[in-house]
């Protein structure tokens, strides 16, 4: 960016600013690609020190089409709102799509990118900073980073399905595949040992419980009673 001011490169300086834009709100919101293209300038509205909200008509996760507002907040830094007015100002927009083309010479097209071209601009923006195995990286990487640094940061799975709009739980754990050294954390808290458990090496199992006896029922006593008839014979 800075080089691109110094240079007078107006292009280079609108296509920084546009991607850091469109990365900023992708991983925070956890837009897919197709939603962020879709973005128009008259759907978002920037409510100053507290956030924005972004109308789109509809989305994978809206199966009805009813259209949905994503918010989102205002940040101390990596701000998506401070970012998106930066390239709503510099572009000089006021309508249409958000994040357009620009060819080389600093024109911004009318139409709105399309969803593929956001790949190689996300591996140009990660090999700017320094990101090693960029092609490693896709536009569902955004969505997929948010999710997983909520998880790590303690978002409830409820809480995350609800910001991001799954509404399968199989869906989200698509999204929330953890490594093995977060795995590892997990199982290390888990075995944390009580404090009367301390010296033990080992989770220390409860003796069991003998069982209350059971009643002893009285002796039972068989009498045998046996009954015999004759024909009767009235006295001669």
């Amino acid at each position: 960016m800075a080089q691109a001011q110094r240079d007078a490169d107006h292009a280079a300086e609108l296509r920084f600013t546009r991607d850091r834009s469109l990365i900023l709100l992708g991983f925070w919101r956890g837009f897919r690609s197709d939603e962020l293209v879709r973005l128009s300038v008259k759907n978002v509205q920037i409510v100053a020190s507290e956030g924005m909200t972004c109308y789109l008509d509809r989305s994978k996760g809206d199966r009805q089409a009813l259209g949905r507002v994503y918010k989102c907040p205002s940040l101390s830094r990596l701000c998506p709102v401070t970012a998106f007015s930066q390239w709503i100002s510099l572009a000089k927009l006021d309508q249409g799509p958000v994040y357009r083309s620009i060819d080389r010479w600093g024109n911004i097209a009318d139409q709105a990118m399309h969803p593929n071209s956001l790949i190689p601009l996300l591996r140009s923006m990660l090999s700017l900073a320094g990101v090693a195995a960029v092609d490693e990286y896709s536009s569902h990487s955004l969505r997929r980073g948010f999710a997983g640094w909520a998880r790590s940061s303690g978002w409830d799975l409820k809480d995350l399905m609800e910001y991001v709009g799954w509404t399968d739980i199989k869906s989200a754990m698509r999204y929330l595949e953890e490594d093995n050294t977060f795995l590892q954390a997990r199982f290390e808290r888990g075995l944390e040992a009580s404090p009367e458990q301390k010296n033990s090496t080992l989770p220390v199992v409860p003796p069991a419980t003998s069982p209350a006896p059971l009643p002893i029922a009285p002796p039972t006593v068989l009498v045998l009673v046996t009954i015999s008839q004759e024909r009767y014979r009235p006295h001669q």
